[in-house]
């Protein structure tokens, strides 16, 4: 019985067998900064105020809380945007981290993330090195997502705007 059972499930329902959702996908990128922390700090420290140094962006504006449940949107240079939440803060330690607040793929395609940027100092006692890591998901989590959404979509954009902003960043030391 127990046999037969398992046949009609197989039979009935295989592509439910192979079903398996997405996989986080993960990234972390550091660049060193011919600027003390604390000037790095300065201009990376303000969360809503990203597009003062990320490239990939035209504009960004929040509610000016650097503390858990701050908010910030941006506008892509695409004009397409998306809002961000704080989760974390330490004004001390140079770091906070955040995470997608509303998902719009036309401007990032994933579905949602987690990210954290800490400055600290680097090998120099004059510089400083910034990193910059996250988890997330492509934008579509089904199991055959448009070439668009997917997993290399994902990791292409996310890679990028990593990099992107961590150039900006430097740009505005040197």
């Amino acid at each position: 019985m127990k046999s037969i059972l398992i046949y009609v499930i197989c039979f009935l329902f295989p592509p439910a067998l192979f079903a398996h959702g997405p996989t986080p996908q993960k990234a972390k990128e550091s660049i060193t900064i011919n600027a003390s922390v604390d000037k790095v700090w300065s201009l990376a420290r303000q969360f809503d105020g990203i597009a003062a140094w990320h490239p990939d962006l035209i504009k960004s504006e929040g509610d000016g809380k650097n503390q858990s449940g701050g908010v910030r949107r941006l506008t892509f240079r695409n004009a397409e945007t998306l809002s961000e939440e704080l989760d974390y803060y330490n004004e001390a330690e140079h770091e906070y981290s955040y995470r997608l607040k509303t998902e719009n793929t036309k401007a990032f395609p994933l579905s949602s993330y987690s990210i954290e940027l800490k400055v600290a100092p680097a090998e120099n006692a004059s510089h400083s090195l910034v990193t910059w890591k996250g988890r997330y998901y492509r934008g579509d989590t089904a199991n055959n997502p448009p070439d668009q959404l997917n997993d290399a979509a994902a990791v292409t954009a996310m890679t990028q705007f990593i990099k992107n902003g961590l150039l900006g960043l430097k740009a505005k030391f040197e």
